[in-house]
């Protein structure tokens, strides 16, 4: 796996610290700073786009452990909200994931069994943070 990360900064954009990620699957992705920082606001923070990665990551677990399990999922989304350290490096201390998943005739065991089996075993990137932070879940099943 690759991935460049360009400073669009220094070629003119309106934001002095907006970045362009390339991946090596082929796809762009904006960051920026907050104004306070020198940044314009104009895209997703560095740490943000880790926070969604790392709900991809799990979601797409989850997701695809249910329907391996032959589940009819409709949906699934998963809210991160965290704490970060007040000092620098301000690395992610708590991350909670709650998770809502739609479907039909879904068992909550079978959710429940999902999610840790990402937590625990297939998300890379949360349990790469899992070093720095506490992590916890949650879920809601909704009947679709």
């Amino acid at each position: 796996m690759e991935c460049t990360v360009s400073w669009t900064g220094a070629t003119g954009s309106r934001s002095g610290m907006s970045f362009l990620a390339e991946t090596g699957s082929g796809h762009t992705l904006a960051m920026d700073g907050a104004p306070d920082g020198g940044g314009a606001n104009l895209a997703p923070r560095p740490m943000e786009t880790v926070l969604a990665g790392t709900g991809g990551c799990t979601a797409y677990d989850v997701v695809l452990i249910l329907k391996r399990g032959r589940h009819e999922v409709r949906g699934c989304s998963v809210k991160l909200t965290t704490e970060r350290a007040e000092a620098d490096p301000k690395v992610f201390t708590k991350i909670h994931m709650h998770f809502t998943v739609t479907g039909r005739g879904i068992p909550a065991a079978a959710v429940e069994r999902a999610i840790a089996m990402s937590h625990d075993k297939y998300c890379s990137a949360s349990i790469m943070l899992g070093k720095t932070a506490d992590i916890t879940t949650g879920f809601e099943v909704i009947e679709a």
